[in-house]
């Protein structure tokens, strides 16, 4: 497996000439203002990846949207080198002194008793850290992001002042403290007032937000669920409707709310999302007769693969790819090469597959097992067939 900093050296590498003369013109033309949005939306999609995983989906489509918004990070960042702002290495040393600052008790001899004193300690340290900066301790509020959405918002604020002792004993005032903004709503309401309404309105919203701190499930997180089933069970009503030929708006409030219950009972029987523990694939360790031409082959192709060579006991070689180890180690295979299973490598593009065919056509003409076309097979010195294809193959 690539080392994160390797990995992440590229990828600045890779906006650095997106950026640069000759790059590409969307890129150089992209300020601060104009990748706002894109900033934003990759959140969202992360965030909708989190949800699919949460149900029981796949994790890959998790990787690929948390690839997305470090990218936009990364931009960010170009920017501000190219104008001798900060570069990214400023930013990862910033978090990275950070979090060892604010966190002496696994980095430092503090001892802390549980994660309500973390919580505290932490509140304290920012502190600390806002007089330094601005010469004083400012509001335990400050960091919360205006802009953040307001269910999100209105949680942080209330954990924020419960660091400083500002809070509710115990879950039974929180729920009171509802009941009495309820209560207060339905006089607004009663009186018609629309300033008061909406007064009132925040006000119940906001001791919701607050009780869902307390019973630790996030506002944010409920609500958007909420409506994601909304969507499911509404969806669900049209498709019934359009088997029985109802034409649009000539349902009775009756017939779709039957159908509505019909989409939470098949919801009922759908089974709780799973998630056992997830073994990763980190080294592929093969025995082979003969490691020296081993090395000799596959030096150069883990070279024109994008591998590195970690450090290896004497008498393997090893290489390192973007998914995981490979080690060659003395050794008898199990059975003559025609009956081994084949090794498969996913190419990043059809470049790439041209690009290698070429470079061992030019060097290892012996090893090919075939001629162009969509992928690449090769033999290496061991007997062990490798295939080098595209994604979707």
């Amino acid at each position: 497996m690539a080392a994160p900093g390797s990995e992440l050296e590229r990828l600045v590498g890779i906006m650095q000439r997106l950026r640069a003369e000759g790059g590409c013109p969307w890129d150089r033309e992209q300020d601060l203002r104009s990748l706002r949005p894109y900033l934003t939306e990759e959140a969202f999609e992360v965030l909708d990846e989190m949800d699919r995983v949460s149900n029981g989906g796949p994790w890959r489509p998790l990787c690929e949207e948390l690839g997305d918004l470090l990218f936009q990070i990364v931009f960010h960042a170009q920017l501000a080198a190219e104008l001798g702002e900060f570069t990214m290495a400023d930013v990862c040393a910033a978090i990275s002194d950070k979090l060892t600052g604010r966190h002496p008790h696994v980095f430092g001899t503090e001892q802390v008793e549980g994660a309500e004193q973390v919580l505290a300690n932490w509140a304290k340290l920012k502190a600390d850290e806002r007089k330094k900066k601005t010469g004083r301790a400012g509001s335990v509020l400050d960091g919360v992001p205006t802009a953040a959405p307001s269910l999100l918002r209105a949680e942080r604020l209330t954990e924020k002042a419960s660091r400083l002792g500002f809070d509710w004993p115990d879950l039974a005032g929180v729920r009171g403290k509802l009941d009495e903004e309820l209560r207060e709503l339905d006089e607004a309401i009663a009186a018609g007032g629309r300033d008061a309404i909406e007064h009132e309105l925040g006000d119940v919203l906001f001791s919701l937000a607050n009780l869902a701190r307390f019973v630790k499930t996030p506002a944010e997180d409920a609500l958007r669920m909420a409506s994601r089933r909304f969507v499911t069970r509404f969806q669900y009503i049209e498709a019934r409707l359009n088997e029985e030929a109802v034409p649009f708006g000539g349902a009775t409030l009756e017939h779709m709310e039957r159908h509505w219950q019909g989409a939470k009972a098949q919801e009922k029987l759908l089974p709780p999302p799973a998630h056992p523990p997830r073994a990763t694939v980190a080294t592929l360790r093969l025995p082979v007769p003969d490691v020296a031409a081993q090395r000799a082959f596959w030096d150069p192709v883990a070279s024109w693969l994008g591998w590195t060579k970690p450090q290896s006991p004497d008498g393997t070689a090893a290489y390192t790819g973007a998914g995981l180890g490979l080690v060659f180690t003395p050794g008898t295979q199990a059975g003559p090469p025609s009956s081994q299973a084949t090794l498969g490598l996913e190419a990043p593009s059809p470049a790439a597959i041209t690009r290698l065919r070429e470079l061992i056509q030019a060097h290892h003409p012996e090893s090919l097992l075939s001629g162009p076309g969509e992928g690449l097979r090769f033999r290496d010195p061991a007997g062990l067939t490798w295939e080098y294809m595209p994604p979707s193959v």
